[in-house]
């Protein structure tokens, strides 16, 4: 078992062994490999291990401790080479420090996690611009994934492969199959009413869709989510007749007039040609507004801001090439418009998807919405609930007018 304990100015962590072993088999490890690693997250040498005097007066064969970070101007500074990581780490004194800071299930390494993501040291708490908050940090904690969970994760992942293969279909994919044979053996009806309830059931598909994908999240890549996701848009702004890919476009302004290539992830095309653009993100929480605030305000999020800031520059590089862009594109992507179309890059918005807002507390939905609002004339920035809320209020009122048409 191990424990971490603040003691003075150190940082210490305190290992016991269990009752079927005692704690030799470490001081061996230690004299003949020149270190020992304890729950594949610490690894120490014999110089940050205590003497058992110096540990406890109680210590015995049973325990050992070792000196596992030193306090600094307000944080404790462990050493890199200790957790395996690119740079020192820091944690402020405050922090509440417990084997679960630094170790989740199947004794996975947090901080190595999390390491190999950025590349940049990694700070927790304080007033550095660069920390993590002590409350996001917390939050980060609770919702590492258990035992359970991981294995549900690989679980769903390989069924999503195998999907492809095998061609097992979601709840919503049967749902609107059972639908569509029942739909031969009904009655001749209306033209209005056929059209009408298809639309219905095209919505409702969508909406059974998004929430069996939300659930599973962790089973997709971002790729097949970007696919999955944009295929369910089409349907809900039914306007946009082509989405084109990785489209490369020019910039003129980074480098001091020379002409730079750029590439969009996603471009969609309506039925007249105008140009438009969109960005989906996998929908990972709290990744829009901050839940601690600054003057009393929640502030966006580095996702959010950078992909309005990237929305932002595609829109601008658009707008300054215009009418030879729009032949550029044309003539590099024609084979995927309809014949005679002509694009046009007149005053090109762009819809951004990410984040969930169902968690949201307090003012941050406010907050949200005020940054949402800032950039409403040229941005169409959506959360994965909020695009739920639209498809429900279309289903809502398309029953409704259903329901008054029967009545009639």
């Amino acid at each position: 078992m191990i424990k971490p304990i603040k003691q003075g100015n150190r940082l210490l962590l305190n290992y016991r062994a269990d009752q079927t072993n005692d704690a030799r088999w470490l001081d061996d490890k230690l004299r003949n490999d020149g270190g020992v690693t304890l729950r594949r997250t610490f690894t120490f040498t014999s110089k940050e291990m205590l003497t058992q005097a110096a540990a406890s007066d109680e210590a015995g064969d049973d325990e050992r401790v070792f000196t596992l970070g030193v306090l600094e101007n307000g944080y404790y500074k462990i050493s890199k080479d200790i957790l395996g990581l690119k740079y020192d780490l820091f944690l402020h004194e405050k922090t509440k420090i417990e084997p679960k800071t630094f170790v989740a299930y199947r004794d996975i390494s947090i901080f190595r996690k999390i390491d190999e993501l950025i590349d940049e040291p990694i700070i927790v708490g304080g007033e550095s611009e660069q920390a993590i908050p002590l409350n996001d940090f917390d939050l980060l904690l609770r919702t590492f994934p258990t035992s359970t969970e991981l294995t549900h994760y690989a679980g769903t992942r390989i069924a999503r492969i195998l999907k492809d293969y095998f061609r097992t279909i979601s709840d919503a994919e049967k749902k609107l199959n059972q639908h569509l044979n029942r739909r031969k053996k009904l009655p001749v009806e209306s033209r209005e009413s056929i059209v009408s309830n298809f639309e219905l059931q095209k919505f409702e598909y969508v909406h059974a869709e998004l929430e069996s994908m939300l659930a599973d999240v962790d089973s997709y890549t971002e790729k097949d989510w970007q696919t999955k996701i944009i295929g369910l848009l089409l349907f809900v702004f039914p306007k946009y007749i082509a989405v084109l890919e990785n489209v490369h476009i020019k910039d003129f302004y980074t480098n001091a007039g020379k002409a730079t290539d750029r590439y969009i992830d996603l471009m969609l095309v309506d039925a007249n040609g105008a140009i438009d653009l969109i960005e989906v993100k996998k929908p990972f929480s709290n990744a829009l507004v901050s839940s601690s605030t600054y003057r009393d305000n929640h502030t966006p999020k580095k996702e959010l801001a950078g992909s309005v800031m990237q929305a932002e520059k595609y829109l601008f590089h658009l707008n300054k090439w215009g009418h030879a862009g729009e032949k550029e594109i044309y003539h590099k992507r024609k084979a995927e418009l309809p014949s005679e179309i002509e694009l046009k890059i007149t005053n090109p918005k762009a819809m951004i998807l990410l984040g969930r807002d169902y968690d949201f507390v307090g003012q941050q939905r406010f907050d949200f919405e005020i940054i949402r609002r800032k950039y409403a004339n040229m941005l169409d920035i959506m959360t994965y609930d909020d695009l739920l809320r639209r498809v429900a209020n279309i289903i809502e009122m398309m029953k409704r007018h259903g329901s008054n048409r029967g009545a009639q």
